[in-house]
């Protein structure tokens, strides 16, 4: 099991990834993405879901037409943890590949 990541250490990271905030409410950290249209936004999850796949480790997340919202924790930790971390800097670099910064 992953181990959940300290409120300094998660926060240090989000300081690292551009666009996410912790979520209110539970521990987690959270992103929305908006694309130039639907197409965009669904090359991007399918991308995202590759490397998620790939991992063993998948976002919570939902689309409505040019935007996606996703919300990262390792359930089975209880929180953020590296893992999440990391989707969340491959998340941003495929984002950026579609000029989301």
């Amino acid at each position: 099991m992953a181990q959940r990541l300290s409120a300094e250490a998660r926060k240090s990271a989000l300081n690292a990834l551009p666009g996410w905030t912790d979520t209110t409410g539970r521990e987690a950290i959270a992103r929305t993405f908006v694309f130039r249209d639907f197409n965009e936004a669904f090359g991007f999850m399918t991308r995202a879901a590759l490397v998620a796949e790939k991992n063993d480790h998948h976002p919570e997340w939902r689309n409505v037409y040019k935007t996606v919202e996703v919300v990262l924790a390792t359930h089975d930790s209880g929180g953020v943890t590296a893992r999440d971390i990391e989707l969340a800097t491959a998340m941003n670099a495929i984002a950026r590949q579609f000029g989301v910064a």
